[in-house]
């Protein structure tokens, strides 16, 4: 029963870890810090303006590869393998 405890607030220390990546980047890099990130160009478009559109995607979709890689070696520690 404590292991499961643990292996609960692992996981929950990773999900808000890596939600507050994809907050930080999507509403802050997005919305609040975009006048800031304007003055930087990607591949021709502001940078602001990218993690607008696209960026936050981006970053969402390695979020969930690292989110997968992290509960296996989880999974692992506590012998959770199916």
């Amino acid at each position: 029963m404590q292991n499961h405890k643990k292996y609960w607030r692992t996981n929950l220390k990773y999900l808000g870890i890596l939600l507050s990546i994809w907050f930080l980047v999507s509403y802050g890099f997005g919305i609040l810090w975009v006048e800031e990130l304007n003055q930087i160009r990607l591949g021709g478009f502001k940078l602001g303006f990218w993690f607008a559109q696209q960026g936050s995607i981006y970053v969402f979709i390695v979020l969930i590869g690292v989110y997968v890689y992290l509960m296996n070696r989880l999974d692992n520690k506590y012998q959770l393998n199916d």
